[in-house]
């Protein structure tokens, strides 16, 4: 005799059937239903690199007296550190590195902003808090449990997907959030999810919650995922184009936390960072002309190399921000200098901007967002946005 399934345990088994690799293509984890979203409307992509990107390596001040004391030819040879190739002239201050060819062109064409000396209010070196810190939006570690986009995303009832294996902590507190990861095997029983369908019909927010996860599947279907971020970016492209789909993609990528052996482990992810951007922008197609791409990690590195071809934690570093329509081609720095007296505890590249300055108008150009908002909800303490990102 076959006994019937209480609604609480079906509603389990669907969550776990939905992550078996036999079931669905992807793994998507149900969201509430979402508001029809405006074709032509503001994409916005944000990447985190986790681990610390070294911001002096990605975009070094090569116009700076003090850079030849901390990075020169000899210091680097002494520090055991392999041979970087000319960094790419940004202006008469600043390069970049020579693997990030897409973004050179982006900066060239005024689709590429460079925020230099920054970071969130975090001031020691550890990864963990660090990273708590930045998703969260807060001011101090741990004093908030949601992250910044997922507030913005709750208060004006968006959807968003992060490709990602487990919901990021920024997208938190968000009930249009989802998840999707690409499956090594695939395949769709049509008749189980005709029969999921059938029980579920007589509840309409079970019935919602699975049309939208399928309503995702169908996206998904047919989804070409190579190799790395370049494949899941290329993917986050695809779902931003799609007209059912969401306007708000998260991305990750680790290993950039290069204590040794710095130059040859950047010029790998660099390169992989500079591809999947390229993957991104070719998934968007015409959509790029109105997407902002925001790259953020951590915080930066130390100022000096070690004794083994490394950087170690530190704390000013680097943020990109890309798109049809920024305000690009500038480094947007109060540079505070590199000479000795000038880095953070003798040691660090200090900070001058914080990155929630650049979050900020970030969220209000995609959500239209009200300062009252954004400094009382979104990102609590947080100063009045007064920075144009912006071309007009």
């Amino acid at each position: 005799m076959t006994l019937p399934l209480s609604r609480r345990a079906a509603l389990h088994w669907l969550g776990a059937a939905a992550t078996a690799s036999a079931f669905v293509p992807a793994r998507l984890a149900l969201a509430a239903p979402s508001p029809s979203q405006d074709p032509l409307g503001p994409r916005l992509v944000v990447v985190m690199l986790r681990g610390a990107l070294d911001g002096l390596a990605a975009v070094p001040a090569l116009g700076d007296v003090g850079w030849s004391a901390l990075r020169g030819d000899a210091d680097a040879a002494t520090a055991n550190v392999a041979p970087v190739p000319a960094a790419l002239r940004l202006d008469s201050t600043f390069g970049l590195h020579p693997s990030l060819a897409h973004l050179h062109r982006w900066y060239g064409s005024n689709e590429l902003l460079v925020v230099h000396a920054t970071a969130s209010p975090y001031r020691e070196r550890s990864h963990f808090d660090a990273q708590q810190l930045l998703e969260s939006g807060g001011d101090k570690p741990f004093a908030l449990s949601t992250g910044w986009l997922g507030r913005a995303l709750q208060a004006t009832a968006k959807p968003a997907i992060a490709l990602a294996a487990a919901m990021p902590l920024a997208l938190r507190g968000a009930d249009g959030a989802s998840t999707w990861t690409p499956e090594r095997r695939k395949g769709n029983d049509q008749d189980l999810m005709a029969r999921v369908g059938q029980m579920y019909r007589d509840d309409a927010q079970l019935a919602a919650a699975l049309g939208q996860a399928m309503g995702q599947q169908d996206m998904s279907m047919g989804a070409d995922v190579g190799a790395g971020f370049a494949g899941l970016a290329k993917q986050a492209g695809s779902f931003l184009a799609d007209p059912k789909g969401p306007r708000v993609a998260w991305l990750e990528a680790g290993g950039w936390d290069t204590h040794t052996n710095q130059a040859s482990r950047l010029t790998r992810l660099l390169t992989g960072l500079d591809d999947g951007l390229g993957a991104l922008r070719e998934g968007l197609g015409a959509h790029w002309a109105h997407t902002t791409v925001l790259v953020m990690t951590e915080f930066g590195r130390s100022a000096a190399y070690n004794g083994t071809g490394g950087t170690d934690h530190g704390t000013g570093g680097v943020a990109f921000l890309a798109g049809g329509n920024v305000a690009g081609g500038k480094v947007l720095a109060d540079w505070p200098g590199l000479a000795k007296g000038q880095l953070l505890d003798g040691r660090d590249l200090k900070p001058t901007i914080d990155l929630r300055s650049v979050i900020g108008p970030v969220l209000q150009r995609q959500f239209a967002l009200t300062v009252a908002q954004l400094q009382a909800v979104i990102l609590p303490g947080s100063s009045k946005p007064s920075i144009n990102l912006w071309r007009t």
